[in-house]
Order: C-alpha cells, then structure tokens, then sequence
C-alpha cells in the first residue's frame, strides 16, 4: 500500500534530521559499496540517492527508464510508478527486488533486477531485470505481493518475506538463484498478522484488503538472533498517517518470532519499536543494517511541519542487556 500521492523525489532540502538529510522518500531500503551508500525507494522506475557520509544525498537516475514489459501484462493499470524496493548482494551480483501493484489490490507482483556494480560510473554498471519472482491474484491468494526483503540463512538458503494486509506477512523459501519461490504457493506461513489466529491461505480468500493493517516485513540477524521488523496501522495519508514499527525475534529464520512477551507475530504479537510524535506523524517501513561496525534502522516518516510530507530518516540503534533493539532520542 505504497502509492503516496504527492511524492516528489527530485525536490531536494537542506535541513537535517538525525543522520539524513530532509529528501523525500518513501520505503527506502540503503546499502554499501565501498565508500559510498546507496538509497533504493519508491518511485517511477525505482528511485535512487547516494550518499558518501549519510547525511548529504545527491538524486541519481532511476532504476528503470521504461518498466519491464511483463509489468504491464500481469498489472494492466501499472504506470511505471514501482513500490518497496529492497537491495542485497548475493551470488556475486546485487539483487535488487520490487513491487509492482494496483493500489489496494492484490493486483500485484514482485520482480527482480541484478547488477554486478551500483555505481554509475563504472562501465559494467547494467541493471538487467530477471523478470517476476511471485505473483498475487485477487480471489486466488489470500496475501499481497508487495514489500519484498530477501534473508539469507546461515547455511546458504535465500528466502524472501514480503505481504501487507490481507492474511499477513509471509516468508517463501527461494530457489538457490533467489530468482524464483521454491515454495508451493498455496502453503507458505504466515509469520505476522494481527490477526489472532492463524487462517489458511486457501479458505476464506478475500479480494478487499481488510482491516489487517501490517505491512513491510524486514529480518535482520544479530547474534543468535533473527529480528523480524514489521509496519503495523497506515502509511500513506500524510499528516493523518499513524505508521509505527514492530518486532519480534526467533532463533530460526522461518520463525516463529515471538515478542518480549513471548508472544506470536503471527497472531498479533509485536513490540513496538518506534511510532510517531508532535514531528512526526508516522514513522515506517523500515529496514536494518549493520554499516562499519554500527547497527541503523533505516525508514521513512510523514513530516509534521511540512504537510505531512514523506522524509527519509536513519537512526541509530542500541540494543538492552536483553538484546532487543532500542532506538535513543536525539
């Protein structure tokens, strides 16, 4: 559910906010290639800023300057304005998933493009899209194919979490490329909901949304741990925007992830991690790093003395004595 109707990813401001400068953004996943940070977000053909001290961010050219062909076959309403993208290295080649959808449908479906370098300037720079990786039909599947974030288990194994609304947020085993779902489709977990017990994805199969308002799912490891991030209420009405972040954590990547309660994602647990304030009226989507030895949680969140206005932000981010994030006031 990513479609915000006034963002605008070419205007540029000079204020700063904790660790990022005030730009417009929305679902912004970052990486890093040798000295420089890269931020992939929503936008026509998926917008790109760099970055080489995550504070100073210079607008590049968008992923795609035409969308895939495929795009428009499978979402014959798609314009090109693509949602939630999320960047990886993996296999030699930076894998580079996004959403393709109809909004408040799920109309919708994941792709993938790959590239061996992110920085322009490089003559092998070449993004090559690999085509859909799943797919979500209205009456058919009870998820949304949205919001993709690729996990890599420790013995090598790629999976991939994705969904918003509907039955919840889900994790698909990948094919060893990462190209494709492994899974059958018809039986992939449902990992976060709030929803407070589990349905099968092949009953009571809905072509509204609902009320199940959890989105952007993001596993990060940390020690011993996966982290599960999620978005809980809605995003994308501005200065009425009520995003806020969640988590739970499990030894296994396929979960459960149970909060500090011990309590099930997948039947509304979750601890709030961040939410909004008099600046900020919803904060979200979010992703988690580890750049140079330091942990960050990167997202967005609707600007309260800017009309509500969609801004990238990055925060530091602690952990307690019970290895639970904490992000610090500043």
């Amino acid at each position: 559910m990513k479609l915000f109707i006034y963002i605008l990813l070419a205007f540029f401001f000079v204020s700063e906010t904790s660790f990022a400068q005030d730009i417009i953004v929305h679902d912004p996943v970052m990486i890093q290639q040798n000295d420089n940070y890269y931020v992939f977000c929503t936008g026509m053909g998926i917008s790109v800023w760099s970055s080489k001290d995550m504070k100073n961010w210079n607008a590049e050219k968008s992923v795609f300057k035409e969308a895939p062909a495929w795009t428009k076959e499978a979402v014959k309403d798609f314009q090109g304005h693509m949602w939630a993208p999320d960047i990886s290295y993996f296999n030699n080649k930076y894998y580079l998933y996004y959403s393709v959808s109809s909004f408040g449908k799920n109309t919708s479906c994941i792709g993938l493009a790959t590239n061996v370098t992110l920085d322009p300037n490089d003559p092998a720079f070449k993004w090559e899209d690999q085509g859909m990786v799943i797919q979500s039909v209205p009456g058919k599947t009870n998820w949304n194919a949205i919001d993709p974030n690729l996990i890599v288990a420790e013995d090598g194994t790629p999976y991939l979490s994705f969904g918003s609304f509907w039955d919840g947020l889900k994790l698909a085993k990948l094919t060893p490329d990462a190209m494709a779902v492994a899974d059958d489709i018809t039986k992939i977990p449902t990992i976060a909901s709030r929803k407070k017990t589990i349905s099968s994805t092949n009953q009571n199969v809905s072509v509204e949304a609902g009320s199940n308002a959890i989105e952007a799912p993001f596993v990060f490891k940390k020690g011993d741990f996966y982290y599960l991030f999620a978005s809980i209420d809605y995003c994308c009405r501005g200065v009425e925007s009520s995003y806020k972040m969640i988590v739970g954590r499990s030894h296994r990547i396929q979960g459960p992830f149970l909060d500090k309660n011990g309590k099930d994602m997948a039947t509304g647990g979750g601890n709030i991690v961040l939410q909004g304030d008099k600046n900020w009226h919803g904060v979200g989507h979010n992703s988690a790093y580890t750049f140079n030895s330091k942990d960050y949680l990167v997202f967005h969140g609707y600007d309260a003395n800017d009309e509500g206005r969609p801004k990238l932000l990055i925060k530091n981010m602690n952990w307690d004595n019970d290895g639970w994030p904490v992000i610090p006031n500043e």
